[in-house]
């Protein structure tokens, strides 16, 4: 787990130097770069290493293999003792016991195919000596995030934005993606904030050509969206083979040259990790919890339950007001780009203080995707019986719910108005009224629609693979790979195993969600290990209580960053709609936290960032 640099821009060492220091938390561990090819055109390549695998400084980065082939790397590659295995026997020699090494060979033996072979999360860049390219991927669910800048004359490449941002005087902030962030709460794939920075998507590789700087990108993998390779089995086979996946994606996941630990939530997805983790090891599993002391947010005492039951070293971790609201200050300087989701503050302080006793942790994410665990998609269950009621019915009973003072049964009044089910869960992601939003952008013109408006799966499998590909990709796995880089520590997620992925897509509708039951054969599995009782109890996510903050211990500073003043410079948003809103949460009439927390994260970033550039 590391940064990734490169450019083919004419920067100094002193400005390369500066480059990485601005993301040495990263990779503390070692900080290097070189200049490749000629003097008069050079690229350059540069490395913050985090040491998981082979410790040794013989695999620091930039590493070069057979001289022609030169590669900064940021993840892990899981399967590639497998691979290297094959590549010995077709003659390739090794130097190191690394997976970077491996990457190298396999991409000379394989070429572009080599994706394919690799079980992993990763963004890397090949420079190729004797074809002259440059080559990346990006891994298949966007676990590792990659950034470029191109303008057809010069190629830029990093980890995260401020690298990029540093020294390059050719940015502009994008007022379309200000508000696309608005309505999701991230800059969805392939954009950024910045109009000439994008994304890398996942599941894509890249050629750049340095003779004549052409770029050309394909997708390498997708979900079966199209539901055309069904599971043919019983439930019973089922879940033997699952339990199979999630056990070996444990395993090559538990594997690291430093010591390695567990998230455990208490929840479904964090305890069957912790579970197969110690079917697969000897050795006494690390796991760690967070708890706070607000009533509601405090699971702390079910992660204690299971585990006690796993015999676990468990340590719960403590999230107290103060230390909250240091990284609420220092919040933009990690995500680098507006981002809203505010279980990031909790998974900061998780990953500080895990940090402290292991480099390596493992999470739970990517479950409720795959296995249809979300509470949304068992209220859209009730929706699509709703929309079965003719369009002119839903809008007289809409036109008398909105009477009510209730702000639940007006948010439900206003659903019943859009014409189906995909219409309504679309919406639901952004926010169904989005009055205050001022702008002509269509925040909802994007690409992965297709997943959801199609027929060739049931609503439930539709929405499970949209999440998979908008909400799982912009939202958590940037969520998971800021806050624990942030304090260097690396997340890996078992149950986003290509595998896993794939498996439960072909999988009958009724296997992950029957009657009311989510996520029916992860639990089975679970149950196997760790009793049902235990779990019995509502479904609680991984939130931060700033609906009581903000009304109470932060309500001035709310009222002053958010003033009628300051609400005038925050672009796309209506401030007199917005101040009325906010003064509906300090008065306990509706819940508003999601959009002062949204405009306070963007606030703090158009200060920090904002400075120089011009919004266009």
């Amino acid at each position: 787990m590391c940064g990734i640099y490169g450019s083919t821009i004419k920067y100094s060492k002193e400005q390369v130097k500066r480059k990485l220091e601005r993301t040495d938390f990263r990779g503390p561990d070692k900080l290097d770069f070189k200049f490749l090819g000629s003097e008069a055109n050079p690229t350059i390549f540069g490395h913050n290493r985090l040491s998981i695998i082979d410790l040794d400084p013989r695999s620091n980065q930039p590493f070069s293999y057979n001289e022609h082939c030169h590669i900064v790397f940021n993840g892990e590659i899981y399967n590639f003792k497998t691979i290297k295995k094959d590549l010995l026997q077709s003659g390739y020699e090794f130097k190191t016991t690394s997976d970077t090494e491996v990457i190298c060979a396999a991409y000379l033996e394989y070429g572009n195919a080599c994706v394919n072979k690799f079980n992993g999360m990763f963004a890397f860049v090949i420079y190729d000596v004797k074809k002259q390219t440059l080559f990346g991927a990006r891994d298949r669910l966007g676990q590792k995030p990659f950034y470029y800048f191109h303008d057809r004359k010069n190629f830029e490449f990093a980890s995260q934005i401020s690298q990029i941002q540093l020294f390059n005087d050719n940015l502009s902030i994008s007022k379309d993606n200000i508000s696309n962030y608005l309505a999701w709460g991230a800059v969805p794939d392939p954009n950024s904030i910045f109009n000439e920075i994008k994304k890398l998507e996942a599941g894509h590789y890249f050629t750049y050509n340095l003779i004549n700087n052409g770029l050309k990108i394909e997708q390498y993998w997708d979900i079966d969206y199209h539901g055309s390779n069904p599971f043919q089995g019983n439930y019973q086979d089922a879940k033997h083979i699952l339990n199979d996946y999630i056990k070996d994606a444990v395993s090559i996941r538990l594997f690291a040259d430093v010591p390695v630990g567990i998230f455990l939530s208490g929840g479904v997805d964090s305890s069957v990790v912790a579970a197969l983790a110690t079917q697969t090891t000897s050795s006494k599993v690390k796991t760690f919890s967070v708890k706070f002391n607000e009533k509601g947010f405090d699971e702390s005492t079910y992660s204690k339950q299971v585990a006690d039951h796993l015999q676990t070293d468990h340590h719960i971790i403590e999230c107290n007001y103060k230390e909250g609201i240091d990284l609420i200050d220092n919040f933009c300087y990690y995500y680098d780009e507006p981002f809203a989701d505010s279980s990031a503050i909790p998974s900061m302080l998780l990953a500080k203080y895990t940090r402290k006793q292991v480099t390596v942790a493992l999470s739970g994410d990517g479950g409720d995707e795959s296995f249809i665990g979300y509470q949304r998609y068992h209220w859209m269950k009730k929706a699509d019986l709703a929309y079965k009621v003719p369009l002119s019915l839903r809008k007289l009973l809409s036109s008398i719910m909105h009477l009510t003072p209730n702000y639940r049964v007006k948010i439900l009044a206003h659903a019943l108005k859009y014409n189906d089910a995909n219409s309504i869960y679309l919406a639901s992601m952004t926010g169904i009224n989005l009055s205050w939003l001022e702008t002509d952008h269509n925040h909802l013109d994007f690409d992965e629609k297709k997943y959801l408006f199609h027929k060739n799966k049931n609503l439930y499998e539709r929405i499970s693979d949209f999440d998979l590909k908008t909400y799982l990709n912009w939202d958590i796995n940037t969520k998971v790979d800021r806050a624990t880089m942030a304090y260097s520590l690396e997340a890996r997620s078992p149950l986003m195993d290509y595998r896993i992925v794939d498996f439960a897509r072909s999988l009958p509708t009724n296997f992950k969600y029957q009657g009311k039951n989510q996520k029916r054969i992860l639990k089975d599995v679970l149950y196997d290990y760790v009793p049902k009782h235990i779990f019995e109890r509502p479904k609680a996510g991984f939130t931060m209580p700033f609906k009581e903050w903000f009304k109470d211990e932060l309500k001035e500073y709310v009222l002053t960053e958010l003033s009628d003043s300051n609400l005038k410079d925050i672009p796309c948003i209506n401030p007199k709609e917005v101040s009325f809103m906010i003064q509906q949460h300090m008065n306990g009439s509706w819940n508003r936290y999601p959009l002062i927390w949204k405009l306070l994260v963007l606030k703090q970033w158009l200060k920090s960032n904002g400075k120089g550039y011009t919004i266009k």
